[in-house]
Parts: C-alpha cells; structure tokens; sequence
C-alpha cells in the first residue's frame, strides 16, 4: 500500500468511493424516522441466538409502594440534616403523601401500563434535554491495561489489535453470539449490547436525539485533528481485513495526518465543535447540512454513522493522572495562540477508542443509552480477545472466546466483500467562515473546561480485595467507608454520597441510587477520628458496611427511592407541561416551562456520573435557571432537602476488573469529587475528580486512611487471638468437654476469614 494517503487515492478508485456515497440534504435525514426515536422505543430485531434469548423472560421495574420510598427517603436524608431540618422534611412527607403522592403514584401507574419500563424514558430525556457541553459532565472513561506483549505497545499495532477485537464484537452481538450476562445464574437484561455500535447523539434545538445506524460497516479514524473513514465489515457482518490490514491503513493516516503541520490541522478539527453546547451544536450542524453543495452534510452523515471513532493522539502522556485527563477530556495546550492539544482530536457524540503515541488506550463513550457495565464487558472481551490472538498467532491450538469467526479476509474472494471500499478516504469538510469562528469559540471555551478540572489517581497496593475479604467485609462497603472517612477527616463534614447499583436483572433496567451516607456511616467516621479503642472503632466499620451492604442489595432488586421519586416528578413535571399547552392554545401564549433545558433535580444529569452507571454532571445550580412552573410544585420536591439530597459531593463508581487500570468521570458539581474506583485482588484503583478542590490531598488521606485500618484490623486480631489462646489455657485444667461458639451467629470474628464467600457474593457484580 501507498505510504501516503493521497497517493493511495490517486492509484486507485474503491468501488464506494466518497463520490458515490448519496449525499444527504440534511446528515439528521439520512437516518430513518425510527432511527431518529429515542432508544427506549427500539427492540434489538428478535433472530434465534443466545443473546436476547433470555429478553422475554425478564421481569419489569418495580414500581416501589410510595410509602416505602417516602420512608426511605427520610431515612436517607437523615444523615446529611439537623433536627429541625428533619422535622421540615417529616412535614412535607406528610403532605405529600396526604395531598399530591397518591394521584401522581397513580398517573405513574397508568403511564407505566404497556411500557418496558416505568422509569426509561424519564432517563433518556433527562440525559437527551442537557444543554451543556457533555465533556466532563456525562460522558465517562476507561483506561485499558497495556497490552501484556511489550514488542505491542505502539500506536499503530495496539490500535490495529483493539479495532479487530472490537469488530468481533460487534460481530458476536450482531449474530447473536455473545453469551448473555448473568449475575449468580441470573440472567441480566442484553437490551444495551444493541445499542453500542453505530449510534450518535444528534444535537436540535429541541433537544438530543439519539440515531442509529444499525447496519452500520466502517470506523472513523480521528488523527491530529482530521478525519478519515474506511469499511470494515460486509453486509454479514463479518470482518473484511485482517490486522495487519488495519495496522497498514492506520500508518497510511499517521503519515498523511503528519503532512499538515498540527498548528495549520487545529484550525480544521472540526471535532471540537462537539464539545460545545448542545443547542449551539444543533445550530452549528444546520450551518453544515444547509448547502447542497458542500461535502460537509455527507462528511456528516458518514462520522454520524460509523460503527465508533478510532482516536489516534500524537502525545505520550508520563503519569497515570495525565493518562485519566486525557481520555476524560483530551489535553490543552496553546502554542503561539494555537491549540494543538488532543480535545481537537475527538468526537464526543460516539463511543471513542483512544490510542496515544506510546500504545496507551482508553474508551470515552456517549452515556445516554449505555451505562459502565456494558462498556465494561465489551472492553474486558476487546482486552481478552487482543490477547489470545496473539496467542493464536504462536500455537494455533489456542482459545477463541468467540463462537464463530469471521472468515479469512486474506483467503477470501475480493467479490465476495459486496460494495465494500477499505482503503481510507480523507473527509474534506468546507471551512465556511461561521464554521471558522464558532470552532475558535469553542476551542476556547473547551479550553476553560479543561483548566477549570483536575484528575488525581491512588494505585493503593498494600493490599485489595482478597485482605478486605479475609477479614469478614465486602469490599465496595469497604471501601465506601473509606472515601467518607478521609472526606470527613478533611472537613469534619457528612456529604451526599451517590453510588449506583446495576438493575439490569429487570427488563432494560440501568441503575438505582446507593445513597452511601447512613446513620451507622455517619456513626463509624465520627468514632473513627475520636480517640476510641481498636475494638469500638471496627466494630462500628462492621455496623456501617452491613448496612451498606443491605442497601446495595434492596438498590439492586430496584427498591431504593432515587429512581422512584424522580419518575414522581417526571409525571408532576408532565402534568405541568399539558396544563400549560393548554393555556397557551386558548391564549396564544407558550408555556412556561416549554423549551426549558435544565434537568430537574434527581435526575441523572443533576446528580453524578456514576459507574457502575453513573452520571456526572453539572448539578441544577449550574444549569440554565429554571423557570417556576404555573402550579405549586408539591411539598417533598420543595423540600430543602431534596436538593441537599441530589446535590451530590461524593459521586462514587465501582466499576472494573483486571482489564482496566482505571476509571472515570468528572465531578457532579462544583464543589464535589467524582471518584471511580476498581477493587482488584490486591490492590486498589481509584481516579478522583474535581474542580481544583484539593484533590491532591484528599488522595494522601485515602492512602492513610487504608494505612491505619488496616493497623486497626490486624490490632483487633491480634487482641482476639490472644484472648481466645488464654481461654483454651485455663479451660485445659478444667473436667469436662469443651463447647466450641458457635460463630456463624451474631457478628463475625474479625480476621478469621469467616464469611469471606458470602462477602464476595454480597458485593461482587451489583455496580451499574
């Protein structure tokens, strides 16, 4: 092949060349009316497989009794106010239940009648309606593990390994191949696995939409700042280029993207007009789709419709900070009043996989329709696929984790590839003035965001999984602890503390609130920092992980109060919205609340990113006010503390296995912390987020915190191995038969490793 692209495309015409693609009036109508529906009104196309096998069997969301949840809701609440604070609650409980719940519980119930789920499209609006830039507010990361084989770990061959991996799922989901998810023989809901590859997010100016391509064949290769597509897949969906193909086009785009100095390519990366606000976006893409004439609305369409974007970066980030930052939210850096930072070289409206210069790779992914433990699984089998090729290519007799493979390209007959075209093709966008200006713009203003935000990392090696376990505690509990000891110990403060827990064993379940700040958290920190004994102080760390641990599990069965009290003020809001429209027809006037933007509180763009789902955003207080709706909102969303509630400061995730280094997102407000976290065998991952709040040091009292726990817990076995060898000596003198406790009662013995199994299984795989 060609070492540069445009000798490449002046040797040879590929049989769908550009010129031959139709060209859309409109990138937006290229896609189909039902590809232009929110995703909660798709079903994957039902074809014998295993994969949706198990879809009719799943059960629906609960919807929570409203006394239950009221309840739940006080008592979560409870931590985080003073007396007085809790009596003002009490009250407006009362009055919700007595006055405005039960009709609105009611008009859910009705609402929910027929739908998939009662909570679903109440979620994708509220993700769909952000206006703000979803750069560190809702799109999170994943930063791989580097590749085991040292010799492939540069840019070109880990970015060719991942893209074929990343193809043979698609091509596993799309054939219906891929093992269904199950947690403890359960199986979990597949519904997201068909809407990872080929989707956008499409800005309007009534909101996002989200379309699909769902026969979708090519990738988009993103490098310094420009654009480059080539086919990948046939009609069947099976892979048409072996590695080393990809590996020979990826090098074909590196040399050719070097031929424009970066400097003169920054004033063209027209990516970073995705960053931008969503509405300005909306207005943006109509500047690019309103001439018939221009290459720009195909250039579009066919970004809009690649299966995901390939993002090559020419910079070697040094530290695992710098890593996290840039497949967050990319590097800025200004040179000669330029920006030649890796944000111009990205595409924020689809599933990004990001390959640095030095072979370092990353996942950034457009969260509205999937949430971390989706992108998890396929960045766990894309890892492990990587590998046993490679072993593959050095004993033949090596494992597949696929059931079936694409055919060999190299052996197939060229004809048989159908209208396919794999050589890369340069997308030449027209640089009309507008497009030059608002690219400056939001150059700049991308620029802010990125200097307003700081990404600290904890690879904390003393001791993970395995520790945690032996002594009798589940490991997220654990953990959870720990972020509200070393917050607390910093501030003296108890915050709202977010963390989901996955719901996908219901029908297009995606996740539930963990509200982590309880009476016996709050209990344990206190004790924790006073001077009290070993023995008290991990006595209260075992009252308040069992209590985290129960209400991780009722989250996960979907009995917590977020979702339900947000799909309450969805049908409130609802209500609110038909009255005013009918206002406006008998007078002429719009609404009040028609067109507003913000999301309401509850929401996941009002609380935290959050993984196991997750979602981090910029709380209400940082969206566009809120015009006051026509009618009295009712009592418990007045309440103070509701937005005390969802004004998250600690968003937390657990989210990851060996495949990961680590995990992110940005914090849920301005004064909070995003936190994601990966509990390993032994050790602990942690990547901390927030607006220049100190996050350095809140990291150095982590460390400590782990430090001394676990002095405290080796203190107290010591102190119990002791006491139990000075029983069995003065009973050694005594007649009779010793009667051994029985320890399966009442509290485990710290240290003994009892109870390690069922910690494990309490713990292990309800993260969303």
């Amino acid at each position: 092949m060609p070492t540069s692209l445009n000798e490449s495309l002046a040797n040879q015409q590929p049989p769908n060349s550009d010129t031959e693609r139709p060209s859309p009036k409109a990138a937006y109508q290229a896609y189909s009316p039902s590809a232009r529906e929110p995703l909660a009104h798709h079903e994957p196309e039902k074809k014998p497989g295993i994969t949706f096998a198990s879809q009719d069997k799943l059960p629906k969301l609960p919807i929570p009794a409203l006394e239950d949840t009221c309840r739940k809701y006080q008592a979560v609440l409870a931590p985080l106010q003073n007396r007085r604070e809790q009596h003002e609650t009490a009250a407006a409980v009362k009055d919700f239940l007595k006055h405005d719940g039960p009709e609105l519980q009611a008009r859910l119930q009705k609402y929910a009648t027929g739908k998939t789920s009662y909570i679903e499209q109440f979620w994708y609006d509220s993700y769909l309606n952000f206006d703000n830039s979803v750069v560190l507010n809702l799109n999170p990361f994943f930063l791989l593990e580097d590749d085991p084989t040292p010799a492939r770990n540069n840019q070109v061959t880990r970015a060719a390994s991942l893209v074929i991996s990343a193809l043979c799922f698609v091509r596993a989901v799309r054939k219906e191949e891929l093992p269904p998810d199950t947690l403890r023989g359960t199986p979990l809901c597949m519904y997201q696995y068909s809407r990872l590859f080929g989707t956008a997010r499409l800005p309007t100016e009534n909101g996002c939409q989200i379309a699909q391509d769902s026969g979708s064949r090519h990738i988009v290769v993103l490098c310094k700042g420009q654009f480059y597509w080539f086919d990948v897949l046939d009609d069947n969906s099976d892979v048409i280029m072996t590695e080393k193909d990809v590996a020979l086009n990826l090098q074909v785009i590196v040399d050719d993207a070097g031929q424009t100095p970066i400097q003169e390519a920054a004033k063209g990366a027209l990516g970073v007009l995705s960053t931008e606000n969503r509405k300005i976006w909306a207005g943006l893409r109509d500047v690019l789709t309103q001439d018939e004439d221009s290459n720009n609305a195909e250039c579009l369409s066919i970004v809009d419709s690649a299966l995901f974007v390939l993002c090559l970066d020419y910079t070697e980030p040094k530290t695992g900070a710098e890593l996290c930052g840039n497949m967050l939210c990319g590097t800025s850096e200004v040179v000669r009043g330029v920006q030649i930072g890796t944000c111009t070289n990205r595409w924020y409206d689809k599933m990004q996989i990001i390959v640095c210069k030095n072979g370092s790779a990353g996942i950034n992914f457009e969260h509205t329709g999937v949430d971390g433990h989706t992108v998890l699984r396929m960045a766990s089998d894309v890892y492990t696929d990587t590998i046993l090729r490679f072993a593959k290519s050095i004993n033949g007799q090596a494992p597949s984790l696929w059931t079936s493979t694409s055919p060999d390209p190299s052996k197939r007959d060229p004809d048989s590839f159908g209208d396919v075209s794999t050589t890369p093709h340069k997308l030449e966008w027209d640089m009309l003035p507008e497009l030059s200006t608002a690219l400056r713009f939001a150059e700049t203003r991308l620029a802010d965001l990125i200097q307003q935000n700081e990404f600290e990392i904890l690879e904390f090696a003393g001791y993970g999984k395995n520790f945690i376990t032996s002594m009798g505690f589940s490991p997220d509990a654990f953990v959870q602890m720990a972020f509200q000891a070393a917050y607390y110990g910093l501030y003296g403060r108890v915050e709202s503390t977010y963390e989901p827990a996955m719901t996908k064993a219901f029908l297009h379940g995606r996740t539930e609130a963990i509200r982590a700040a309880t009476m016996e958290s709050t209990e344990f920190i206190k004790t924790f920092w006073a001077d009290n004994s070993p023995q008290r102080k991990v006595e209260a760390l075992k009252k308040a992980t069992q209590k985290h641990t129960a209400l991780t599990k009722e989250c996960a069965k979907a009995f917590g109060q977020d979702r339900h009290l947000y799909a309450l003020y969805c049908v409130w809001q609802r209500a609110v919205d038909e009255e005013g429209a009918e206002a406006a027809s008998s007078n002429g006037c719009s609404s009040p609340v028609d067109g507003s933007s913000s999301s309401p509180p509850n929401s996941p763009t009002h609380e935290s990113y959050n993984f196991n789902s997750n979602h981090n955003v910029l709380s209400i207080s940082d969206s566009p006010s809120r015009k006051p709706p026509p009618q009295q909102m009712p009592a418990l969303f007045s309440d103070p503390g509701y937005d005390r509630l969802n004004t998250t400061i600690i968003s937390t995730s657990n989210c990851g296995n060996p495949a990961l280094r680590h995990f992110g997102f940005g914090p849920s407000c301005a004064d909070g912390f995003g936190i994601g976290y990966i509990i390993k065998e032994d050790s602990i991952s942690i990547c901390i987020s927030s607006k220049h709040r100190q996050t350095r040091r809140f990291v150095e009292s982590l460390e400590a915190y782990f430090g001394e726990v676990k002095r405290l817990l080796r203190s107290v076995r010591k102190e119990g191995s002791a006491g139990r060898s000075r029983v069995r000596e003065s009973e050694e003198g005594k007649r009779g038969k010793v009667i051994k406790a029985d320890t399966t009662q009442g509290n485990a013995t710290f240290g003994t490793g009892e109870g390690r199994q069922e910690q494990e299984e309490d713990d292990d795989g309800l993260g969303g």
